[in-house]
């Protein structure tokens, strides 16, 4: 198979992958599980009332893109570290079994590959590795990532080793100060969060700056409708997970992670050429799926 990296013909040169819910199903439990414990940790840390907890932990996930996002700009102090630790520390990790048939397709697929989710790199790594997926991405663009302060902020060395975690460098967009109240999806204004994450459109650009990658030879797979919205705002090519019909700003649906080979056969084309030349040459490929 010709490898189709940095390629100027190649039709896609980079996949984008959530994680969580994408790479494995949400009837794994750490969904529900990972919500739970972040209502434990509001109860029991940021001393919420208990029968507020359920509503405002649903209310600001809805608004912020992370319940931890929407949390910090209500002005609750608590450290990133800890929280993750606590909401990450105690999910029943040992329901995600070795998948090797999702490790074959994606050692099969010519492009670089990069997961892009909010979540911290200890849960990345624990995933990855309880699903068999350690060295099957080029890196990783997580909450670390796109969050580091300043004096934190290091260039991503591509000499490391696979699922590496991408730094913040040069690249990384500045913040206006000054914008402290951004307009609300319902009536008025509402804090601006610190947190940079999915589904905001600008977390999107910054992984595009971060992982150096053309967003029109790019193809971006969530599970999230609103993370797909963004996704195709930011001008990727999206794919919806675990959906079997397409979504606003979607391109493709793939009911499984595992069906990606049926729906999107151009992946392991090197150049669009080439896969134009196969469908015209061969009579047993009755539909191309365009992007």
């Amino acid at each position: 198979m010709d490898d189709v990296k940095g390629s100027n013909g190649a039709k896609y040169e980079c996949l984008l992958f959530d994680m969580d819910d994408t790479l494995y199903p949400m009837s794994s439990g750490l969904n529900f599980a990972c919500r739970k414990n972040i209502e434990e940790y509001m109860l029991q840390y940021l001393n919420i009332e208990e029968s507020e907890v359920p509503r405002m932990c649903l209310e600001l996930y809805r608004e912020y893109g992370t319940t931890m996002a929407g949390l910090k700009a209500f002005g609750y102090e608590f450290d990133d570290d800890e929280f993750h630790a606590y909401v990450h520390g105690r999910l029943p990790y040992e329901s995600l079994k070795p998948d090797p048939v999702l490790r074959n397709l994606l050692l099969s697929m010519p492009q670089r590959k990069i997961i892009f989710t909010n979540a911290d790199r200890e849960h990345v790594a624990k995933v990855l590795k309880r699903l068999g997926l350690e060295g099957c991405f080029e890196g990783v663009i997580c909450f670390e990532t796109l969050n580091n302060p300043p004096s934190e902020q290091t260039e991503y060395n591509e000499e490391q080793e696979g699922n590496g975690v991408f730094k913040v460098g040069e690249s990384e967009p500045e913040e206006d100060a000054a914008a402290d109240m951004v307009e609300s999806d319902g009536d008025g204004f509402r804090p601006r969060s610190q947190i940079l994450c999915k589904p905001s459109v600008e977390a999107f650009e910054a992984a595009i700056r971060i992982a150096n990658v053309d967003p029109k030879k790019t193809i971006f797979f969530d599970d999230s409708t609103r993370n797909i919205v963004s996704g195709k705002a930011a001008g990727l090519h999206t794919v919806i997970v675990g959906s079997s019909v397409l979504v606003p700003g979607a391109d493709h649906a793939l009911g499984s992670i595992h069906n990606i080979k049926e729906a999107l056969p151009e992946i392991w084309e090197g150049e669009e050429g080439e896969q134009l030349e196969q469908v015209i040459q061969s009579s047993a490929v009755e539909t191309v799926v365009q992007a």
